[in-house]
């Protein structure tokens, strides 16, 4: 594939360093639209449940999505990629929790080549902690 191609000849990066991804997965033929891309949908999709992640932690409980405040496609992804999600809590409120996800591909073992990793999504969301009847409740504290 031509864009492939001219992905894996932009600079590559590396996953972050000190953290583990909070989600890993591989989009399989199912996740890709008619020109073989992954579809923006099913990265965002996998954006909200890794952001949710740390919100359902820091709220020691559920989580409602209520904003995506930034999302940004950078590159795309393709199957076969492995793409690593790492979410950071930036903001809590008095009932919501604010949280950065950005997202890498790393990519080119399928094909023979080397390796290489590059950033392709960031998106910033929002969560509401909510009690069993779904209304906002208070974050409790650290």
């Amino acid at each position: 594939m031509k864009a492939e191609a001219e992905i894996q000849t932009s600079l590559p990066t590396s996953l972050p360093k000190g953290g583990d991804p909070i989600l890993r997965l591989v989009p399989m033929p199912t996740d890709t639209n008619y020109a073989g891309d992954v579809f923006g949908g099913w990265i965002m999709a996998q954006v909200d449940i890794a952001g949710s992640i740390p919100a359902i932690r820091r709220a020691r409980g559920r989580v409602v999505t209520v904003a995506v405040n930034s999302f940004v496609f950078k590159q795309p992804v393709f199957v076969g990629d492995v793409v690593s999600f790492y979410a950071s809590i930036v903001k809590v409120g008095r009932t919501s929790i604010t949280v950065d996800v950005v997202v890498y591909s790393q990519r080119g073992l399928r094909h023979g080549n080397e390796e290489i990793c590059c950033m392709v999504t960031e998106a910033v969301l929002t969560y509401v902690a909510v009690d069993e009847n779904r209304r906002p409740r208070v974050v409790p504290p650290e």
